[in-house]
């Protein structure tokens, strides 16, 4: 092998190396899950998903610091991840959606295309909380928390 195509397919990312040396093509992220390339029912994009997490992060802050907390900013962090596991729980697992999600478009749905469940919603609100497996994906673009609930995050 050349070294140009070895430094060519390093800096392509692990996809492009893939496919050049073992012939695999891995297609449109959620073409395994037989999601849509584009449009309605397409997987998320991440900056949307981004946004959408900024959205409700801010909103829950908001609350915590406002009503809760009642003006102590040290209190307020940690209100807000409480206000956040709720309202991530109670709102995926009733409309499919937080309040950022919506916003921006997105809609949060089983494996299978249908409604996520209240128990899904809760396994994937608690990891979500922790961080570390949003941080984590797929070759799908899904975090490890969305993964392991069997949840999609799509446009509508």
């Amino acid at each position: 092998m050349d070294n140009r195509q070895a430094v060519g397919s390093w800096l392509s990312g692990p996809g492009e190396a893939t496919k050049d040396m073992a012939g695999g093509d891995f297609g449109y992220r959620g073409k395994r899950l037989g999601l849509p390339e584009e449009g309605p029912g397409a997987i998320a994009p991440l900056g949307r998903r981004f946004g959408a997490i900024f959205i409700d992060w801010a909103l829950c802050m908001l609350i915590a610091y406002g009503l809760i907390a009642r003006g102590d900013q040290h209190a307020a962090g940690n209100w807000a991840l409480l206000v956040f596991f709720v309202l991530s729980v109670l709102t995926v697992s009733t409309v499919g959606f937080t309040p950022g999600k919506r916003l921006l478009g997105l809609r949060l749905v089983a494996e299978n295309g249908g409604r996520l469940g209240a128990g899904w919603a809760l396994v994937r609100s608690v990891l979500l909380c922790l961080a570390v497996p949003a941080l984590i994906w797929d070759r799908d673009g899904r975090g490890l928390h969305d993964r392991l609930a069997r949840a999609v995050q799509v446009r509508i």
